[in-house]
């Protein structure tokens, strides 16, 4: 099967388009025939279809018919000529075509390319579900593009939003009508700049988080909020379909990785995609019943998910995709590892079933009307260049997993340095376990400068009155996380941490701790846990810690966007991933 768009007016004949059937009927369209697909022959590079050339085996059928060749006015017959016509345009038809690359997409877009033949009015009708949210929410302090490589290709993040809004159908299918909207599941996607390899890293919408400014329904921006639950950030502005250009915003605020693109579906439309590809297939360590679905219900009901191997869709692929209740310890992390499998279970279902239209014409009709996109993937079109752009993607290549962890209390915190070494080895472009995405280990750098000890020599630090010392920690660099880096040293040394926020100056190169009066000898403990640390006696109380560019490098860090050669991920964050092509009943609950 071979493939081209074709963005031009002209029609495979060669011929204008009446500006009225390119529009596919009464379905939506985005200007005169833009974005019609054609796979009969390519372009001719100016954008437009050329017209059949002359010759072929149709000129020589006429030339030995009598009638002449394409342009022949002057009625010369059968003969001599019309049979030098015939071995020229039988020459002519041996000449080899012009090559249309390949398309073997096992992605939902590839029905696009399938079903291109019909003259494009489905794909006009999909290209009208597509809703998108303003650029103009996007945040304008975003971390930089992604470098090309030496081959001038370029990694691809995107942000994966499962929304609970209870708008519309999706209130039957949620159980409830709680107003507004939460993201019940977030998976950061990157793809490798050899676009063979992903790794889709899942956040807890537990986890405390800063959310950033963000735009708000009435066109105003919200104030910064430092330790709110991840999740909150899709609820900014309260609005019934939800605010993802906010997600997008927090997430890269979070990671210092640009998100390429953002895609958010809701319940209606999850379920009817689980429907569209014939069910997923799942597996439970235990019974789920009634009453774990519905915690409300008050009786523990009758059987809904069965345990082992079995097949959902609809209602049942939602239950299962949002249940935490009944399995392992009820949190948020197991939930994650279930989705983490469906998700698996999901590609390996449509990759198996190839390119057969029946099948995937719903899916793709039914994905297109759940989605809200940015704006870089508005239209059909954007849709499949992208999904095209993954087609060799191998389920084996594909990773899943969780942001590294920690309970407090009924929260999540994010484990730093190692939640930090994660973000800078998708910004090096790196796999999980330390190599290059094309498996290519790379030779092992120099001894690099030893990070900052954990645990201070001498007894944990307190003042001379046996009460802890306090310490504000600012991260004076770019660098992801490092204050709270910084701020995990002194912690575990028993200082009391007062606060973790960004300084004021951003671009500082040295560390420096400021005190106030009376606290020098508190001071001068802290220093004893930063090497190269200078002091520096200020008019304010108390301590604060101000780390910087020195402190980065001797962490592995280096500043947001110019990621350098990342730390090794823990072993146990590793162990943990999951591939797309994993048993399914294999690490789907925790505790």
């Amino acid at each position: 099967m071979s493939g081209q768009w074709d963005e031009s007016t002209s029609g495979a004949d060669g011929r204008r388009r009446g500006g009225g059937s390119s529009r596919g009927g009464d379905t939506p369209g985005t200007g005169a025939s833009r974005g019609d697909v054609h796979t009969e022959r390519a372009s001719d590079g100016s954008g437009r279809v050329p017209a059949p050339r002359p010759g072929g085996r149709a000129e020589a059928r006429r030339a030995a018919q009598g009638k002449g060749g394409r342009g022949k006015t002057d009625g010369t017959k059968a003969g001599g000529a019309a049979e030098g016509g015939g071995r020229a345009a039988a020459r002519n038809s041996r000449k080899p075509k012009r090559k249309v690359k390949k398309i073997a997409a096992w992605s939902v877009a590839g029905v696009l390319v399938v079903l291109a033949g019909t003259g494009g009015a489905i794909y006009y009708k999909l290209n009208g579900n597509i809703k998108s949210f303003d650029a103009d929410a996007i945040s304008t302090d975003r971390p930089p593009e992604a470098q090309a490589d030496a081959n001038g290709n370029k990694p691809v993040n995107i942000l994966l939003i499962g929304s609970d809004s209870r708008a519309g159908k999706n209130s039957d299918l949620g159980g409830g009508n709680e107003g507004g909207a939460r993201s019940d599941t977030t998976i950061l996607l990157h793809v490798y700049a050899d676009h063979k390899h992903a790794v889709g890293i899942s956040i807890p919408r537990d986890a405390l988080v800063t959310i950033p400014s963000c735009k708000l329904p009435n066109g105003k921006w919200s104030k910064e909020a430092p330790g709110q639950m991840f999740n909150s950030a899709f609820s900014v502005g309260n609005a019934e379909t939800g605010n993802p250009a906010c997600t997008q915003n927090t997430v890269e605020k979070l990671t210092g990785i640009r998100v390429d693109h953002t895609i958010e579906v809701n319940f209606e439309g999850f379920a009817a995609m689980t429907e569209a590809v014939g069910g997923v297939d799942v597996c439970l360590p235990n019974d789920i019943y009634e009453g774990h679905i519905n915690p409300k219900l008050g009786r523990k009901g009758k059987v809904i998910l069965p345990k082992g191997k079995q097949k959902v869709s609809g209602q049942k692929a939602l239950d299962y995709v949002r249940l935490r209740h009944g399995v392992g310890d009820e949190s948020d992390v197991g939930r994650m590892k279930r989705q983490q499998a469906f998700l698996g279970s999901l590609m390996a279902k449509v990759k198996s079933q190839g390119l057969s239209p029946t099948t995937l014409l719903p899916l793709a009709d039914a994905a297109t009307k759940s989605m809200t996109v940015d704006p870089g993937l508005d239209s059909a079109k954007k849709l499949m260049d992208f999904a095209l752009s993954m087609k060799d993607i191998d389920l084996h290549d594909v990773k899943f997993l969780t942001t590294p962890w920690r309970y407090n209390g009924p929260r999540i915190d994010l484990v730093h340095p190692a939640v930090d070494n994660l973000w800078k080895t998708l910004q090096a472009d790196r796999t999980i376990d330390g190599q290059d995405a094309t498996g290519k280990q790379e030779d092992a750098p120099e001894t690099p400068a030893a990070a900052p000890e954990t645990t201070p020599a001498a007894p944990p630090p307190v003042a001379a009155n046996g009460a802890p010392i306090k310490v504000a920690v600012y991260n004076g660099t770019t660098a992801t996380g490092l204050a709270g880096k910084a701020a995990d040293t002194l912690k575990a040394a028993k200082v009391t941490v007062t606060g973790v926020t960004d300084a004021k100056n951003t671009n500082r190169a040295t560390t420096t701790i400021e005190y106030g009066s009376g606290q020098k000898a508190n001071a001068e403990k802290i220093q004893a846990m930063f090497p190269g640390a200078t002091l520096t006696p200020t008019s304010a109380t108390g301590i604060s810690l101000i780390v910087g560019k020195d402190y980065a490098a001797a962490s592995g860090g280096t500043a947001a966007g110019t990621p350098g050669t990342p730390a090794p991920l823990p072993t146990e964050v590793v162990n943990d991933a999951r591939s797309a092509a994993d048993d399914i009943c294999d690490n789907v609950s925790y505790g």
